[in-house]
């Protein structure tokens, strides 16, 4: 989606903006790995089933999953699995740091999608917190995993992902355009059909380039608030300057490359699909869809375009949630935000049904956030559970409500493409 009609909310006039900074990346020797595809990984919190875990370990004894979700019976011990893991790799020259600073340009392509932009560690000296605009709620429990994890690796192990609206012409565009045009560094295909190339960027006279553009936006986390919020801690916990007070980025200009916006699915594992249409009462619309999954959908973004829609999944079928009872939200719904947050599907699924009518706690026990569809269809019904199927929002209603600093419910969106994770890393002791 092309939001370049918000670009001269996106700019500041005062040149207090976006700081990326150069770092020393740290990255796979291609001759010491099975292939670069074999060793990358989606982010994190994608990763979300056993046996996807299970497949990326046993693609490459090097794939990065080994450090970003490491297994072990404690956090503890996980963690420092990870740095004893991250220290081995490094003495064994499995990775090696690149010989000077750089930022570097990411291209991504594939299913009709060209996507670039630069990986940098970002500034996150107490402005960042305003620079920076978050637009979901995280879970305290994650931060303080992923701090752990940082904490025990010093290293930046995966980028969040970030969007600003870029200028017209020139700038750092002009700097990617020209940079992609060299040999890159590297280049693979992962086994979803993407190609990934990475070039890093030193020449002086470039970088003051992409700094003078970026000192003049702010940027919308698209993908990584977990992660953010680690980052502000840690440098909370670092008060002298160094390297914690930066974190690996990507930024993404969505005036040229738009991202895609696609929903985060509830998987309810206590909550059998039967138990949650009683408790339904007469508070929604309940139609059953005895389709595939693909009929399903549309059938939800059908509805979606007229109002608050949720598709059930569990039972074998689909039952489509629609026409909510006007006055059963005023009643749920807290008053104080704008109506755009009030009107948020995920809104009315946290505090009307997850909240009033179904009575479940946001806990992990109890509700998992899934990423891809059939994959929350599937654990539903092989647990016996309900998937809460959601419509993506629009990404101009995300962007207006971080600009006015309201958080929309956790896991609300899904940016992407999102970036492979194991193509660069960031060690803070290099810094």
């Amino acid at each position: 989606m092309n939001t370049s009609g918000h670009a001269a909310d996106d700019v500041r006039d005062d040149a207090t903006g976006l700081r990326l900074t150069p770092f020393r990346g740290l990255r796979y020797v291609p001759e010491r790995v099975g292939s670069l595809a074999a060793v990358t990984s989606p982010p994190y919190d994608v990763v979300v089933r056993p046996d996807g875990l299970l497949h990326l370990e046993s693609a490459d004894p090097h794939n990065i999953v080994r450090l970003i979700l490491p297994q072990a019976i404690t956090a503890g011990t996980r963690h420092r699995k990870a740095a004893v893991t991250l220290d081995r790799w490094l003495a064994d020259g499995v990775l090696a740091p690149d010989p000077e600073p750089a930022l570097y340009v990411y291209e991504q392509e594939g299913d009709g999608i060209l996507q670039r932009g630069i990986i940098g560690a970002l500034e996150l000296s107490a402005p960042a917190e305003g620079i920076v605009l978050p637009h979901e709620d995280v879970m305290p429990h994650v931060v303080e995993d992923r701090a752990a994890l940082m904490r025990t690796t010093a290293a930046n192990l995966e980028p969040l992902l970030l969007t600003y609206v870029g200028e017209e012409e020139g700038g750092a565009d002009a700097v990617i355009e020209r940079t992609v045009r060299r040999e890159p560094l590297l280049s693979t295909t992962t086994e979803d059909g993407f190609q990934h190339r990475l070039w890093s960027v030193t020449d002086p006279a470039e970088l003051a380039t992409i700094a003078g553009e970026l000192a003049r936006h702010q940027a919308l986390i698209a993908d990584g608030h977990h992660r953010w919020a680690t980052y502000l801690r840690l440098r909370e916990e670092h008060a002298a300057p160094g390297p914690w007070n930066y974190g690996l980025v990507l930024l993404i200009d969505t005036a040229r490359y738009p991202l895609r916006v696609r929903a985060i699915h509830r998987l309810l594992n206590r909550l059998p699909v039967a138990d949650a249409l009683t408790a339904l009462g007469d508070a929604f619309r309940v139609r059953r869809i005895d389709r595939p999954l693909p009929v399903a959908l549309e059938a939800l973004a059908d509805a979606a375009a007229e109002g608050n829609a949720f598709l059930l999944a569990g039972d074998g079928t689909f039952h489509l949630l629609d026409h909510p009872d006007p006055a059963l939200l005023d009643r749920t719904i807290r008053t104080d935000r704008p109506q755009a947050w009030r009107t948020l599907d995920a809104t009315v699924l946290h505090s009307t049904l997850l909240e009033h009518l179904w009575h479940i706690p946001d806990a992990p026990e109890d509700i998992a956030y899934i990423h891809d569809t059939e994959a929350a269809v599937a654990q539903a019904e092989r647990r016996g559970g309900t998937a809460v199927l959601m419509h993506p929002v629009r990404e101009e209603v995300v962007r207006d409500l971080a600009r006015q600093g309201v958080t929309m419910p956790r896991k609300s969106t899904s940016f992407g493409p999102k970036p492979a994770t194991g193509l660069v890393l960031r060690s803070l002791a290099l810094d």
